[in-house]
């Protein structure tokens, strides 16, 4: 059996699209209760509860969760709200201790993904468990081992997977605190479309703004449903305060969220018209490309001839100004412009640079 193969009907059980809140950690039974009580009030259309028991921090000697005595606030919640219950698990003593205390839906975080060993071993305590298993994207933009993570829990006999879409760390600065790089959750739900596709805005947007925007985007391109973080009080909150939204903005958006019907009945001409546009356009863009890399090509040989270095910042200047004035004028995104100039002034530098590589071995 492969990833292919597996049917994930433990989804179609839940309301869809499936909606999974609480707060990033548990701190008191009271909290917790608290928070559960106001998102059941507020009608928020949440099936599942969340809580962080253990807490991976960056640094030592920081807040790590309260450990076991959380799992007990988490039955009470069901108990009294009726929520299923989900949390994080990062070694076997946590999948222990959380399969024991009966928890419905378990996670594996992004720095255990990235980790093939911390996978392994939770996949081997999991093991022939029929409860649901999210695996978060690894925390660098790493497809293979995304989808190893979930190999390794499927040779474990573990059948009802989901992911997780968290966004991926990044050195730069950017307006989010992890970037979303949807092109790589796509092309994982592209080659999975059987494997049930959360989305984490929290995590992907680090403050509260932007939240709903994050969550409807992932609806419009067919993921299942979100994981969000919502606590009773948020600005006291113990970990990831400036992420968390009270249990009453979170009904809020979620119930201003618009799923989007994947069935293309009755417009499958008309989309079709579209997108045979859509390859045509791809298709000049490529030639496009492919023309300016030959002189690209040319260029580097008049650099190579009189020893010009490759890289010339007064080019680069205009050329930045160039994409600028050109987002301006088409109305399109300047970042969205900026990126497709960046890639494309790299791999010129790369055409060039191979070039002087030649010239450099053919004189050895």
């Amino acid at each position: 059996m492969n990833l292919n193969d597996l049917k994930n009907e433990w989804i179609n059980e839940l309301t869809q699209p499936l909606m999974i809140a609480g707060p990033c950690s548990a701190e008191s039974e009271a909290q917790m209760l608290e928070t559960a009580k106001r998102i059941k009030e507020s009608n928020a259309n949440v099936s599942v509860f969340r809580a962080g028991i253990w807490k991976p921090r960056t640094k030592p000697n920081g807040f790590e969760g309260v450990g076991v005595i959380g799992l007990n606030w988490l039955k009470k919640v069901k108990e009294e709200y009726g929520f299923k219950t989900a949390t994080e698990v990062a070694n076997a003593h946590h999948v222990f201790a959380a399969l024991e205390a009966d928890v419905d839906v378990l996670w594996i975080g992004a720095r255990s993904t990235v980790n093939p060993f911390t996978v392994q071993e939770i996949a081997m305590a999991l093991r022939g468990t029929d409860k649901p298993v999210f695996v978060k994207n690894p925390v660098n933009p790493d497809l293979a081992l995304w989808i190893g993570a979930l190999e390794r829990l499927l040779g474990q006999d573990i059948k009802n997977l989901g992911v997780i879409h968290r966004g991926f760390s990044t050195y730069q600065k950017t307006k989010y605190r992890n970037n979303p790089n949807w092109q790589i959750a796509l092309d994982f739900k592209s080659q999975f479309p059987n494997i049930p596709m959360l989305i984490d805005p929290s995590h992907i947007c680090g403050n509260r703004t932007g939240l709903a925007d994050i969550t409807q985007e992932a609806l419009n391109v067919g993921y299942q449903g979100a994981i969000i973080e919502s606590h009773c009080n948020p600005d006291e909150a113990w970990s990831d305060a400036s992420q968390q939204i009270t249990p009453e903005v979170l009904a809020e958006l979620i119930g201003n969220l618009k799923v989007r019907n994947s069935n293309l009945a009755g417009f499958e001409g008309e989309m079709g018209r579209h997108r045979t546009l859509i390859s045509d356009l791809d298709f000049q863009l490529i030639e496009l490309l492919s023309q300016r890399m030959k002189i690209s090509e040319k260029i580097g040989k008049l650099k190579k001839e009189n020893d010009i270095a490759i890289f010339q910042p007064e080019r680069w200047k205009v050329i930045t100004e160039y994409a600028t004035q050109k987002a301006k004028e088409t109305g399109m995104s300047q970042e969205f412009i900026e990126k497709v100039f960046k890639a494309i002034h790299e791999e010129s530098i790369e055409v060039q640079n191979n070039i002087m590589i030649d010239k450099k071995l053919s004189s050895l």
